[in-house]
């Protein structure tokens, strides 16, 4: 019995967030078009800027599910109490204790479909699209195509005058650091990649090495070298944090802290990501909490709009506390747990009271 009743509940959650969650996801790839057909040019045109909103989708759901959660949860639930079967299943002796499980377990369910998008869908997507753009709007001109960047290697440090998909990097220069800190040496390569077996490819390298006798030039048509940072670090340096893969924010913020560089920006994201993904399943019950309440048998309309407040309070709060805490340097794992935090003590506290 009780199996039954938990997979009804799961139908009717699941079926009420995926249709709010459409509705969500169709008016963000509305948004999403109109603002990319602001910038069409070259070969980036209509056709390009629909197929880009379209890759983004996954990303956009895995930002929207909490919201959505909670607002499908409410006028699943709400329906429920509203026809009187939830009543019927206290009823029939389903304490709240046991419905609060049951409404967790699908909860758990959404979480779980969450972590995977946000980890093996939506980032790779959201690069690929990324990419995609900056290639059709630079056209044919190759020179213009990939970011210039600069990264760290220990007592190295690189300027890359472009980063490619394929890993090419026109000029580089390299400025090479002694353990004290001064200056050794800087090479000038006209040509750069990295090969298959994560080589760098320096061409048509011309080097100033400073010495305590003079300077000395040296000048090669080809060279190989060896650094940390691989085509998989370049590419997580180039590309923004929100299409990195929770694996992928791990390791560059593990090379960034070997190299004393600033990894608030990415531990932000990452800790940002796991909140959202647990405010997943913190929404259903919420919403059970909300359906004992006056909701029962308020209308459609009136669960929506709550479901609506909290959802938008909810997602303001911690963007804020996002920001925020990146620029007055607080903790990102506090910040971005707090308004999840926050949600799941009420929730808490609400399921406690009913009787």
């Amino acid at each position: 019995m009780s199996e039954i009743l938990a997979k009804y509940l799961m139908r009717t959650i699941l079926a009420s967030t995926a249709l709010v969650l459409a509705v969500l996801l169709a008016l963000a790839a509305l948004f999403e078009v109109i603002a990319e057909l602001d910038d069409v040019q070259n070969d980036y045109q209509t056709l390009q800027a629909i197929m880009f909103a379209a890759l983004r989708l996954p990303n956009l759901a895995f930002q929207m599910l909490p919201v959505s959660a909670l607002i499908g949860s409410l006028l699943g639930l709400g329906a429920l109490a509203a026809n009187s079967e939830i009543i019927v299943m206290r009823a029939a002796g389903l304490s709240v204790k046991r419905l609060a499980k049951m409404v967790a377990l699908t909860g758990a369910v959404m979480l779980v479909v969450t972590g995977l998008i946000g980890e093996f869908i939506g980032p790779p997507l959201d690069y690929y699209a990324r990419n995609m753009r900056t290639e059709a709007r630079s056209g044919q001109n190759d020179e213009r195509m990939g970011n210039e960047t600069w990264v760290r290697d220990g007592e190295i440090f690189l300027h890359l005058e472009r980063v490619s998909t394929e890993f090419e990097f026109g000029n580089l220069i390299m400025f090479r650091f002694d353990e004290n800190g001064g200056l050794d040496s800087i090479l000038k390569a006209e040509n750069a990649g990295i090969d298959e077996n994560d080589s760098w490819v320096l061409e048509n390298i011309r080097e100033t090495q400073f010495r305590n006798d003079g300077v000395q030039v040296v000048e090669a048509t080809r060279t190989f070298e060896t650094f940390e940072v691989n085509a998989d670090m370049l590419g997580s340096s180039i590309a923004k944090s929100s299409s990195l893969s929770a694996r992928g924010l791990l390791s560059y913020i593990d090379y960034l802290k070997r190299n004393n560089l600033d990894a608030r920006n990415y531990e932000s994201e990452l800790w940002y990501r796991t909140s959202r993904t647990a405010a997943v399943m913190i929404m259903p019950m919420l919403a059970l909490a909300f359906v004992f309440g006056s909701l029962r048998s308020g209308s459609a309309g009136s669960r929506l709009l709550i479901g609506v407040v909290i959802g938008l309070a909810y997602y303001l709060a911690s963007e804020m506390l996002a920001n925020s805490g990146q620029v007055f340097n607080l903790n990102p794992a506090i910040i971005a747990w707090l308004p999840t935090a926050v949600l799941a003590l009420f929730t808490g506290i609400a399921l406690s009271r009913i009787r």
